[in-house]
């Protein structure tokens, strides 16, 4: 972290309002000299801010954090404004110029829009700006969104080949269990599993203003942390000491195993299936087993509604997903291809035919997944090779408007077990 020189920090909702849900303007006051002085230094550094909801909460006379989606997008709506204006007040008297950015998970779903988020967050920091990073409340959906802003610092963290990821909450650190109870030990550093055995966390955070909680921060880790990244956890009250390098809060490091490509980290954590493929046995092994593309000669089923380039998860006959890919065929089409072999496809119905469900460069194991930076997920209860920089490796999918561009290469290992 001392040495990182390029960090995202990430502030949850309730370090930056009071109870009630008004913006504590003496907090963020306090965040911004701390990170005005780390920019000082001459780090770049990334600001991804939760707190647009509950800072419209009081203005609104709203009392408690709104559960339906209108209302939500309604506060966020209104404070998203006062969010920005006072950290653009905050950062001024340091001299520097605050930038808001507004996410979508759309933003990271398709290549265009990859590179321009990418293009732009690089160009603010070139210019020696503050780049605030958001979800864009107002237009997400339940369906469309990243859930929490803990996620998308990870995957800010990964878009723009950050250094380090410092997530602020308002605990200090990962334990053992709940931190209110004797006993309950601090977690100092987590390099593998077997530091998350017997690990407790809850959900929500303890004032309620905000989504995230010890679950989402721990996805958080995982997520930057098998992207090379790694991560501090700690509260707000410490983030001066935790961007000096001090022995504070919770050090995740980064995985030693072999890095994922943008791609498959792309696919795996910014996107989300927009239907099912369901396999045979014989195609599940395949996929899973020796990382073979998915062959028309491998589906049993299709279900929901989607178009060609769009992510899908690919699950076993009782529904367990495996893996999440982009297919190259609109669902409609999909049911009169099962169960033949690109060979038959391509003479009987042409050569465009003669191609994969869903190519293996376009997928990911969902398993390695869950999987991320050597840990796994810890049980959850009550208590508490580098890609080019302008060039993201990110999927190539074909045929579809907006998708990446470019058709995939034919697969060279069938699935299910058929002839291609």
């Amino acid at each position: 972290m001392r040495a990182a020189r390029r960090v995202v920090v990430k502030v949850g909702s309730s370090s930056l309002t009071t109870p009630d849900g008004h913006i504590d303007t003496d907090r963020i006051a306090e965040l911004t000299d701390v990170l005005a002085r780390r920019r000082a230094a001459g780090t770049e550094l990334v600001l991804v801010s939760s707190g647009a909801v509950a800072a419209g909460m009081g203005p609104l006379g709203l009392a408690a954090r709104p559960r339906d989606l209108a209302t939500q997008q309604a506060a966020a709506s209104v404070g998203q404004g006062l969010l920005v204006a006072h950290y653009t007040g905050a950062f001024a008297r340091h001299g520097l110029t605050a930038a808001q950015v507004l996410l979508t998970v759309e933003d990271l779903m398709r290549r265009v829009q990859y590179r321009n988020a990418q293009r732009t967050l690089r160009r603010l920091l070139d210019m020696g700006g503050v780049p605030i990073v958001n979800e864009n409340d107002t237009v997400a959906t339940h369906e469309i969104r990243f859930g929490d802003n803990d996620r998308l610092a990870a995957l800010v963290a990964h878009l723009l080949r950050a250094e380090a990821l410092l997530l602020l909450s308002d605990v200090d650190a990962l334990y053992d269990g709940n931190p209110a109870k004797p006993g309950t030990r601090r977690i100092p550093r987590v390099t593998g599993a077997g530091d998350l055995d017997g690990v407790d966390v809850g959900g929500t955070g303890g004032r309620g203003v905000g989504t995230g909680g010890m679950v989402t921060k721990l996805e958080s880790a995982r997520i930057a942390t098998e992207a090379g990244v790694p991560t501090v956890l700690t509260s707000a009250a410490n983030a001066g000491e935790a961007l000096a390098g001090a022995s504070v809060g919770t050090l995740f490091t980064a995985s030693s195993k072999r890095r994922p490509t943008a791609r498959q980290l792309w696919l795996a954590h910014a996107t989300a299936g927009r239907g099912t493929v369901v396999l045979d046995p014989g195609a599940v092994r395949a996929v899973a087993a020796e990382h073979a593309s998915l062959l028309p000669a491998g589906v049993v089923k299709v279900e929901g509604d989607f178009s060609a380039g769009d992510p899908v998860d690919l699950c076993d006959e009782d529904g367990r997903p495996v893996a999440r890919g982009l297919v190259n065929y609109d669902a409609a089409e999909i049911p009169m291809l099962m169960g033949r072999s690109t060979r038959w496809l391509a003479r009987e119905m042409g050569p465009e035919y003669e191609r994969e469900i869903v190519h293996r460069d376009d997928m990911v194991l969902l398993d390695r997944a869950r999987s991320v930076g050597g840990t796994r997920t810890p049980k959850t209860g009550r208590s508490g090779a580098p890609d080019a920089p302008d060039a993201p490796d990110v999927p190539k999918a074909s045929g579809a408007p907006g998708a990446p561009d470019g058709p995939s290469p034919k697969a060279t290992a069938p699935a299910g077990g058929s002839p291609a």
